[in-house]
């Protein structure tokens, strides 16, 4: 009796289409296809038959790495975008900066004693409020 190992992760399986391949595979070998067959027969003639096959090859080998090559899940473009990003795009320099959030505590923790301290000394010294009046008034007798 044969024995067929059946997958446990069934979301890696793709549906095939037409020819045992799917959508993306189609689209890709298509595209060249219509790329590289019309080329090696503009090339045939001036450049010979093995040179025209290999620049048709040449051209044609994108197209099938688009179509066939995905590590991690992720196809090509995908792939080649996070490596055009890391190298050119985003900074090479990328400092490690946090937020300590026990700083940020202590700080409101101090401005909170500054505030209970300025408004408790108002309220529990009304001779100082007289006081302050006073200086208030002097300096703008003098001024």
């Amino acid at each position: 009796m044969a024995y067929v190992p059946v997958p446990k992760d069934l979301t890696k399986v793709k549906t095939k289409v037409m020819l045992n391949m799917t959508k993306r595979q189609l689209i890709c070998f298509g595209g060249g296809a219509l790329i590289g067959v019309p080329l090696f027969f503009l090339l045939k003639e001036p450049m010979g038959v093995s040179t025209a096959a290999l620049v048709m090859v040449l051209i044609m080998l994108p197209f099938f790495l688009l179509a066939m090559y995905e590590r991690n899940g992720q196809p090509l473009e995908k792939i080649v975008g996070n490596i055009v990003r890391v190298c050119f795009i985003r900074p090479k320099k990328r400092p490690y900066k946090t937020d300590n959030f026990y700083a940020v505590i202590a700080r409101q923790n101090q401005l909170d004693r500054e505030v209970y301290r300025i408004v408790n000394r108002k309220k529990a010294d009304p001779r100082r409020e007289k006081t302050d009046q006073r200086r208030h008034r002097k300096g703008e007798a003098k001024g």
